[in-house]
């Protein structure tokens, strides 16, 4: 990696912020939030859509918002040895360097999001020098065209592919070959894995030249509701286990190619 290197440093960057959430608002902190650490995982504020029958616009980013992610922060703790630190990293496109600090984004509800223009610029460049984004948390066909829709934008001459079982991003740590529709909080009162007409989960990705995974596309499954219900015993172990296990391989595939 040309900017990032291993595990990223925590000490020039912006400091910690909280922000108002969809869902949360004072979430609270937990007692060893600034301590230093050597990473945490970011993720990306950008612009969403208003639609009919949806409220959530520019507050689309904070779906399930800090509680997923500052529980998928204590699973790396556990299951790696990566010095992570307890809360995440809001971070912006806005042609600051800020955004280079940060090795690993992850970003929500891109089947509602707006990538403007200047903000398609930087997330090229961003991932070209080494980054990784990884996009969560979109349902069914109409989503699906919006989420191409931007993300063309930022690679309008790069393929998006299925992820091959044998790729490196599935083995780092746990073999997962196996693999199954990780469902959102609605499985608690539906008993559904799916939403709208996305019944079947898809792995995909954007490589760049050099065969190495930029963007980690998880369609039609929401693994950030099962890092955030993973405390709730009605939230089925199966699904919080395998949400878990694929953000390891997600994050320690990012820190090692």
């Amino acid at each position: 990696m040309v900017f990032l290197g291993a595990i990223g440093i925590l000490y020039a960057q912006r400091p910690f912020r909280e922000y108002p959430g969809r869902e949360y608002r004072n979430f609270p902190l937990p007692p060893d939030w600034n301590r230093p650490a050597e990473w945490t995982r970011a993720r990306l504020r950008v612009p969403g859509l208003f639609t009919m029958g949806y409220r959530g616009g520019d507050y689309n980013w904070t779906t399930d918002y800090p509680r997923s992610d500052r529980h998928l922060l204590q699973g790396i703790r556990r299951l790696t040895r990566i010095d992570t630190r307890s809360v995440e990293q809001v971070v912006d496109l806005d042609d600051n360097d800020d955004v280079y600090h940060w090795p690993a984004m992850y970003a929500v509800e891109v089947g509602y999001w707006r990538v403007p223009d200047g903000q398609a610029r930087q997330l090229r460049e961003y991932l070209l020098r080494g980054g990784f984004l990884m996009v969560d948390d979109f349902h069914g066909s109409q989503e699906w065209e919006n989420f191409v829709d931007g993300i063309h934008k930022v690679f309008p001459d790069r393929e998006i592919v299925d992820i091959n079982d044998n790729d490196p991003i599935f083995h780092t740590i746990y073999d997962l070959e196996s693999r199954f529709q990780v469902p959102g909080a609605q499985y608690l009162y539906t008993g559904r894995t799916y939403q709208r007409d996305g019944y079947q989960a898809h792995w995909r990705g954007i490589y760049d030249d050099k065969g190495r995974i930029m963007v980690a596309i998880c369609h039609n499954m929401d693994l950030g509701d099962s890092w955030e219900w993973s405390d709730d015993p009605r939230y089925d172990e199966r699904f919080a286990g395998l949400a878990y296990r694929i953000g390891v391989n997600y994050w320690i595939y990012d820190l090692t190619h």
